[in-house]
């Protein structure tokens, strides 16, 4: 099922989530949804928080993604990413590593809205999967970058947080103008 993507402005976004213990059914089907929301929007990660639920779950697929090039290692070796796709993230620690790098990022909770954001160029990874296995694994590249933004929603940390004063200055009023749109039809909800 095709579930509504929570746009910037809803408290949710800015709740830390809520760790999974265990993994139920309940949290494979809300994997599946969201699955299907992030395909149908066409998206390449997506936190629980972005469709209403405050706890420690991302998905991320990078596959197809030739004009940013993600790496993976496992177990030290470098692994080939597409095979490791997709990835479902369960109660996920992240330990930054290597320079740090700008580059462009999006988020599906803010439609049409770019920003340049300073990531770490690689980072160790350590979750769960969708059967409460815990492995791990260090990224780089796109796939380090999705990693970042996806677990920063996990802790109600949003993409404009990164950005740098004079980036969040070019995109205020579309960042306002979003806020007050979704304020409204959350109004409109109560009535």
């Amino acid at each position: 099922m095709i579930l509504s993507v929570v746009k910037y402005g809803d408290p949710v976004l800015r709740r830390r989530g809520a760790k999974i213990e265990p993994v139920t059914p309940e949290t494979h089907n809300l994997i599946a949804d969201m699955f299907e929301t992030m395909r149908s929007s066409k998206g390449i990660g997506l936190a629980a928080q972005q469709v209403g639920h405050a706890i420690q779950l991302a998905i991320v697929d990078v596959r197809g993604i030739k004009d940013r090039p993600s790496k993976l290692w496992l177990d030290g070796q470098e692994a080939d990413v597409e095979s490791f796709m997709p990835l479902v993230l369960i109660n996920p620690k992240l330990t930054a590593g290597g320079a740090s790098v700008a580059g462009p990022e999006g988020c599906l909770s803010f439609p049409d809205i770019f920003g340049e954001v300073i990531r770490s160029a690689e980072v160790d990874v350590v979750a769960q999967n969708e059967r409460g296995e815990t492995f791990g694994f260090r990224a780089g590249g796109l796939l380090a970058r999705v990693v970042q933004h996806e677990v920063d929603h996990l802790n109600g940390v949003l993409f404009i947080d990164r950005m740098d004063s004079e980036t969040r200055i070019e995109i205020k009023e579309e960042i306002e103008s979003l806020m007050a749109e979704t304020k409204g039809k959350l109004s409109g909800q109560k009535s």
